[in-house]
């Protein structure tokens, strides 16, 4: 059957359709918004490269240069990750993080720590550390959420449910197990346990750079099919898309994503809804053509942004991720007690 590219989807907001939101809202046009979100993401990458450089300027700009490039991949995939989950889970609540995805994470540099001790991060960093825990994520990852969206009984709350209870379960394990290690193990756990945007992990950034591109041309691809989704199975069943096919797909591309960021740069759980907000709100629309671009240019914004103010005007180079994660959750539970709803 030929794919029919649908007009308006609707929001994916538990099932009901926002009338206000359906289509821009009046002022500038979309392009011109992604115009203007845009030359300020470039003048924020422009002053953070080149301005303030003090002592070697080779040394300085490299330095800065494999940081934009570390969170432009930490940008991409959290942007990108969470509006697809949001579309996939008709829900603008939830989030890759937020469901647990990174207590995962969490909780296999733990196990690695208390049973081979604190050496063992460093002497394993490089390529299989990176793929090995890419797959167990991925797998963790396909098995609990495409059951949960998939199958017969699935529903919104048991998802939530589900997802909440696994990740305070492996949150619990993770802090029991820390709390048996030594002060120095501790430590060095600690720094691969929160955001590392200026010391990310530099070896992986080509391989989840490459991941990122693949996987953005394949969602890009499958933006109609995408907004397709947002009307929900049935409809998207009836305009010709797989509805199953498609969920396994955006759940695997959604778990590479933010496996490979994560193992880059630690795990960030409001970021991506932050990013994803902001995109909706500005562009006015549902359409995934403008929303993806909007959220990957707001992210990196951010990232940017923020680390050129923190550096240069508070002089706090380290703090970024806190702000962020601070900030990010305020807003997450103002946004949730003004809708009252999930």
């Amino acid at each position: 059957m030929s794919e029919t590219r649908p007009s308006a989807p609707a929001a994916p907001d538990g099932g009901r359709s926002e009338r206000k939101g359906a289509r821009p809202r009046a002022g500038l046009p979309v392009p011109a918004r992604f115009a203007v979100v845009a030359v300020l993401t470039a003048t924020a990458v422009v002053s953070y490269l080149f301005l303030f450089i003090q002592g070697s300027f080779d040394f300085a700009f490299e330095r800065r240069l494999t940081v934009v490039g570390t969170m432009a991949v930490v940008a991409f995939a959290h942007a990108v990750g969470t509006v697809v989950f949001q579309t996939i889970t008709h829900n603008r609540i939830l989030t890759p993080s937020i469901m647990g995805f990174d207590a995962v994470y969490i909780l296999m540099q733990t196990l690695l720590v208390s049973v081979f001790g604190g050496s063992v991060l460093a002497a394993t960093d490089g390529m299989p550390k990176l793929i090995t825990q890419t797959l167990l994520m991925v797998c963790f990852t396909m098995l609990l959420f495409r059951w949960l969206f998939s199958g017969r009984g699935g529903s919104l709350h048991v998802m939530l449910l589900v997802g909440v209870v696994l990740g305070l379960a492996f949150r619990s394990l993770s802090d029991f197990l820390q709390r048996l290690l030594s002060p120095s193990e501790y430590d060095v756990l600690a720094t691969r346990l929160f955001g590392r945007l200026t010391s990310a992990e530099v070896a992986y950034l080509p391989v989840a750079a490459l991941v990122c591109l693949v996987t953005g041309a394949v969602v890009w691809h499958r933006c109609h099919r995408l907004d397709a989704l947002l009307l929900g199975r049935d409809a998207a069943t009836n305009l010709g898309v797989a509805h199953k096919r498609e969920l396994t797909v955006m759940l695997l591309l959604v778990s590479l994503l933010i496996a490979m960021s994560t193992a880059l740069a630690g795990p960030m759980t409001f970021f991506g809804f932050v990013t994803a907000m902001l995109a909706y709100q500005f562009t006015g629309a549902h359409r995934h053509a403008a929303v993806l671009p909007m959220a990957f240019l707001i992210g990196l914004l951010t990232l940017v942004g923020g680390q050129f103010v923190l550096e240069h005007v508070f002089y706090a180079s380290g703090m970024l991720t806190v702000v962020i994660e601070f900030l990010g959750g305020a807003v997450f539970l103002a946004h949730l007690l003004r809708k009252g709803t999930l």
